[in-house]
C-alpha cells in the first residue's frame, strides 16, 4: 500500500508503504522537518483531514502526531493546531585549516532540544485573553496625562496597587511614595549600587553561589562583593558582624539561588540586626516568592525592619520578563536619591504596561494565575522527583519547597562529564559551579534544573532526557 500527500500549497510530498502506516507516517513527518521541507511553524493539517487525505484512521495520525509532540519535532497548543517546533539550525560544517589535520577534528554536540535552565517560567502559560482584557480596561480609564513623562518612580495606580498586594501576599510595609517601578531586577541593582556608591559604600557582601552579573553590575558601579561563606544551613550572615567596610549585603533569603534553602529565622534576625547596629543595608532579592509548595510562603526580609532593607520584586517569574516589570520597596533614607538617579536616566517600562498590570492586580487575576501556575509547577516538580528517583535512585533532589527549580546532587567531580553527556543528548542544563563565586572552593557537584521552563508539549521529553544523562 503507498500514500502520498501533498499540501500546504508546496510541493511537499510524504510517500507511506507498507502495513506500519503510523510509523511510516512518523518517519516520513521527521525527515520532513529534518530536511527543511517542513519549516519550523509550519501548521500541519487536522489529524481528521489528514487521515481523510491519506485513507488511514483519525487515531493513526493523532497518536502519530502525539509522539512526535513528545519527542519534540512538532508542538500543539489548544487554539492553535499542531505546528512544527522550532528547532536550532545545525552548523556548517568548518573548514579545516590548512595545519590541521582531518583525522583530529572532534565530533560536535548536538544543537540543545530541551531547555532546562533556570530563571525563566513557561512563557506559553502566559495569561494572554486576561492581560489584554486588563490593558484594555486600564486604556480605557487612563487619564490623558498617563502617556506623558510622569513620574520618576512609576505610575501611581501601579504603586497603590502593588503596596496592597505585597502586605497581603509578602508581608512587606509598602506605601506608595516608597516603591519604584523600573525595568527588571538588574535595573533597580544599578541605581542602587549608584545611591550606595555615592554615599561612600565601598564593599556590597554577596553569597557564595549567585548570579555572577549581579555581582559584575556591583563591580561596575565601583563596589567591592565581598564573598559569605555558606555551610549546610545556607548563607552565614553572622560573618558580616567582622570589622570592615561593608555597608550593604545582597541576599535571596526566602529561597537561595541555586541553592534552594530559606534563610532560617535565627540568620534572618542576625542580618537585620547587623544592619541596625552597623547602619548598613539588606538588599533582598525576592525573585519567585510567589510560588511555595509544601507550606505557605516564607514571608518577605522587608517586614523585620523597612528601614534597613530594600525589597526587590518582579513580575520577570510570575507572568514572563518580556514585561519588563520590576519595583524595589525603599527605606525612608534612600526613596529620594533612587528617585533622582532613575530619573535622570529615564529608563523604565511603559505607561500603558504599569497601567495594564495595576488593573491585573486590582481585578484578582494576577492571584488567580499565580495560583493556576503554583499547581502546574508543582505538579513537574513533583515528577521530577518521581523521575529522578526511578532512573537514578542515588541522586538527590534538593531545594525543591519553592521556586521554579531544582538541584540534583551528583558524585564529586562528575559535573562537567555529565554536563558534556547532557549536551550530547541534545539538553541545555547548568551546573552547580556555574554560580559558584571564583573565591569559593569547589565542593559541590550538582544540576541546577529549571522544569518551569519547558513547554507543556516539551516537558516530558525534556524529562526523558534529563534522566538518560544522569550517573
Amino acid at each position: 500500500m503507498a500514500n502520498e500527500w501533498a499540501t500546504f500549497g508546496a510541493d511537499l510530498h510524504l510517500e507511506l508503504r507498507g502495513p506500519r502506516l503510523r510509523a511510516g507516517l512518523m518517519d516520513a513527518l521527521r525527515e520532513a522537518v529534518r530536511s527543511g521541507r517542513l519549516a519550523a511553524g509550519t501548521r500541519l493539517p487536522s489529524s481528521r483531514s489528514l487521515a481523510a487525505d491519506l485513507g488511514m484512521a483519525r487515531n493513526t495520525v493523532a497518536d502519530a502526531y502525539a509522539e512526535l509532540v513528545a519527542e519534540g519535532w512538532l508542538t500543539a497548543r489548544q487554539g492553535s493546531g499542531t505546528r512544527v517546533a522550532a528547532r536550532a539550525e545545525p552548523r556548517p560544517p568548518a573548514r579545516p585549516s590548512p595545519a590541521s589535520s582531518p583525522a583530529l577534528s572532534l565530533p560536535r554536540p548536538a544543537p540543545p532540544t530541551h531547555n532546562l535552565k533556570a530563571g525563566t517560567p513557561d512563557l506559553a502559560s502566559f495569561p494572554r485573553a486576561e492581560w489584554l482584557t486588563a490593558y484594555r480596561r486600564a486604556l480605557t480609564a487612563a487619564p490623558n496625562e498617563a502617556f506623558g513623562y510622569g513620574d520618576p518612580r512609576g505610575r501611581i495606580e501601579l504603586r497603590g496597587a502593588l503596596a496592597d498586594y505585597l502586605a497581603r501576599a509578602r508581608g512587606v510595609h509598602a506605601r506608595p511614595e516608597r516603591i519604584v517601578v523600573c525595568a527588571g531586577f538588574v535595573h533597580g541593582l544599578m541605581l542602587i549600587g549608584q545611591v550606595l556608591r555615592n554615599r561612600g559604600v565601598r564593599d556590597v557582601a554577596v553569597e557564595s553561589y549567585g548570579l555572577g552579573l549581579h555581582t559584575g553590575l556591583l563591580t561596575g558601579a565601583g563596589l567591592g562583593t565581598p564573598v559569605l561563606p555558606f555551610d549546610e544551613r545556607g548563607t552565614r550572615v553572622e560573618e558580616l558582624s567582622r570589622p570592615g567596610p561593608v555597608g550593604a549585603v545582597l541576599m535571596t533569603a526566602a529561597h537561595q539561588f541555586p541553592l534552594g534553602g530559606a534563610l532560617p529565622p535565627d540568620r534572618r534576625s542576625a542580618v537585620v540586626d547587623w544592619a541596625r547596629a552597623s547602619g548598613g543595608f539588606v538588599l533582598e532579592d525576592d525573585y519567585d516568592g510567589e510560588f511555595r509548595y509544601d507550606r505557605q510562603p516564607v514571608g518577605a526580609l522587608q517586614g523585620l525592619d523597612p528601614e534597613r532593607v530594600v525589597y526587590f520584586g518582579t513580575a520577570s517569574k510570575s507572568l514572563a520578563p518580556g514585561l519588563r516589570l520590576a519595583w524595589m520597596v525603599l527605606p525612608e533614607s534612600l526613596a529620594g536619591e533612587v528617585t533622582a538617579a532613575k530619573g535622570a536616566v529615564d529608563w523604565s517600562s511603559g505607561a500603558p504596561d504599569q497601567l495594564a498590570f495595576a488593573e491585573f492586580l486590582r481585578s484578582g487575576a494576577y492571584d488567580r494565575h499565580v495560583r493556576a501556575m503554583r499547581l502546574r509547577y508543582r505538579r513537574r516538580r513533583d515528577q521530577l522527583v518521581t523521575a529522578v528517583a526511578a532512573h537514578s535512585p542515588d541522586t538527590r533532589v534538593s531545594g525543591i519547597a519553592a521556586g521554579l527549580h531544582a538541584v540534583l546532587a551528583l558524585p564529586p567531580g562528575t559535573e562537567q562529564a555529565v554536563l558534556r553527556s547532557a549536551a550530547w543528548h541534545g539538553l541545555a542544563v547548568q551546573g552547580v559551579n556555574q554560580f559558584r563565586r571564583p573565591t569559593v572552593p569547589a565542593t559541590l557537584d550538582g544540576l541546577v534544573v529549571g522544569y518551569a521552563t519547558p513547554t507543556d508539549s516539551a516537558w516530558q521529553g525534556a524529562l526523558r532526557s534529563l534522566c538518560q544523562v544522569l550517573p
